[in-house]
């Protein structure tokens, strides 16, 4: 098979049409971050209903307070009063973010959260977001109509989030695919590749034939991302231009495995000269030292070379995770408002929380210190939300199941924010920007009865929303987002 390839050229020849097909250099910079939160975040206690926080609309005896408080899941309504949001397009609905979502609010002195995003109208909040088919109304899932793929769980959600493939298992990320098609952004000859991942190698970030760079998060400095070894004579040093080692790698170009494995590695001597040629730059904002804070401190770094020689990149896309968000168990505490504890005060959720909010925050001070505020677009998704109803009592150990829709912050000046965006239901009923009806067993519901809501917006119009302020060409979405074309609305209107 390996020779008919090579015999045929037909890797060639699809690289070749990919290139034929590449824009024009851009002539500004523009940057996507994407967070993971692995495990699938709790949304119902991310984004709080303050006005109708005892029942749901319409005068039901369900509601966030009626459904959580008993358990020990639910938190007070003065615990989240001082994170109180009322968005610009809700006819004066409040909601409130979880406290540690601004944890500077409850605990003088703790490092802040995104309250100060959201107030300048830079944090959006994308409501009931999650895979899907097709648009699907309670009726239709009943009946098993247009349900995803493996519904409910985690490995094959994870792949529907980060390839925006929902009836079977996708084996390339959008993000990848954008790359695939914007490539062209960037020019040719540079020294990093589009797409950067600081969570090891991602489905998110594999494209068909762009390269992904998996580099160590903060505090590994620049020069030591890559960590390339070698051992033999000097004559043959690869870090060396003109060695015997540099010079069989101009050999058997022909030769399509040979040639792939001289690129790869030609790639990694290049990076990884132009890593140590830029130093390690110092920035302004102060980064936690959590695992978010690091991988998020790296890309800071990262973008701040960006018009170093031989980096120069006009289009980049970065990859981290937040894990721990498969809360059955212990999602909150004897006082969620801590955001130091995760043992026994803030519990799980909390805890990862209040590290998402500070470095967010950070990240998002730094662009501003950067002058690139409005250049750099950062955006969470997860595996799916989790249901409503809890699993289990007691503050100290009560938690939630698999669910589905959940919720999503976006964040940057282009962002349109201090406003809620989604979608009505398939059959117009519902909020026109989607937060979903807080009643078991109600038309947001599956018949599960738990509070599992149903998406009424997807993931395809969600990544197609950032991905055409990245810079891809209307006429590449289908290519990047097969399903696409089954939601009368492409994109949503959260960027400018």
């Amino acid at each position: 098979m390996l020779a008919s390839l090579d015999k045929l050229n037909l890797v060639n020849a699809m690289v070749q049409q990919q290139q034929d097909q590449q824009p024009d250099v851009a002539s500004d910079y523009k940057a996507l971050v994407c967070i993971f939160m692995s495990g699938g975040s709790d949304c119902n206690n991310m984004v709080i209903p303050f006005d109708g926080f005892n029942n749901a609309a319409g005068g039901t005896t369900n509601g966030y307070d009626n459904v959580r408080a008993g358990s020990g899941l639910g938190l007070t309504l003065s615990q989240i009063t001082g994170t109180k949001i009322t968005p610009s397009n809700t006819s004066g609905i409040s909601y409130a973010f979880h406290p540690n979502l601004s944890p500077e609010v409850a605990n003088v002195g703790a490092a802040p959260g995104l309250l100060k995003p959201w107030t300048d109208g830079k944090l959006a909040v994308l409501c009931n977001v999650g895979s899907l088919v097709r648009p699907i109304t309670r009726a239709n899932y009943i009946a098993n109509i247009g349900r995803p793929y493996q519904l409910f769980s985690h490995s094959d959600q994870v792949n529907q989030q980060m390839t925006s493939i929902a009836n079977t298992t996708g084996q390339t990320g959008w993000g990848g695919r954008i790359a695939d098609k914007t490539n062209g952004l960037n020019g040719v000859g540079l020294a990093l590749p589009m797409n950067i991942s600081l969570s090891g190698t991602s489905l998110f970030s594999t494209g068909f034939n762009s390269r992904q760079l998996s580099v160590a998060p903060a505090p590994t400095t620049l020069a030591n991302l890559l960590n390339l070894t070698w051992n033999g004579p000097a004559g043959a040093n690869p870090f060396t231009a003109g060695s015997s080692y540099r010079a069989l790698l101009g050999l058997d170009q022909g030769t399509t495995l040979v040639k792939a494995s001289t690129d790869t590695t030609s790639g990694a001597l290049t990076a990884d000269g132009a890593l140590n040629a830029a130093g390690n730059p110092a920035l302004t904002a102060i980064f936690p030292t959590t695992s978010l804070g690091n991988q998020l401190a790296q890309i800071a770094k990262l973008i701040k070379i960006r018009d170093v020689a031989g980096i120069t990149m006009k289009r980049q896309i970065f990859f981290c995770t937040l894990g721990g968000f498969d809360t059955h168990t212990n999602e909150t505490g004897s006082d969620p408002t801590n955001p130091g504890n995760q043992a026994n005060q803030s519990g799980s959720q909390g805890f990862l929380l209040a590290q998402l909010s500070q470095a967010m925050r950070a990240f998002y001070d730094e662009m501003i210190a950067q002058g690139l505020s409005n250049n750099v677009t950062t955006f969470t998704i997860s595996d799916f939300g989790r249901t409503l109803q809890p699993s289990g009592s007691g503050a100290g150990s009560v938690g939630t199941d698999h669910a589905w829709g959940s919720h999503a912050f976006i964040m940057g000046g282009a962002v349109l924010g201090g406003a809620f965006y989604g979608s009505t239901r398939p059959d117009g009923s519902g909020l026109p920007y989607g937060f979903p009806l807080l009643q078991l067993g109600g038309p947001d519901d599956t018949s599960s009865n738990r509070g599992q809501w149903i998406p009424t917006t997807s993931i395809d119009q969600y990544a197609a929303t950032l991905a055409t302020w990245y810079g891809l060409a209307v006429t590449d979405r289908a290519a990047v987002f097969p399903n696409l074309a089954t939601f009368a609305t492409p994109t949503l209107p959260f960027l400018g």
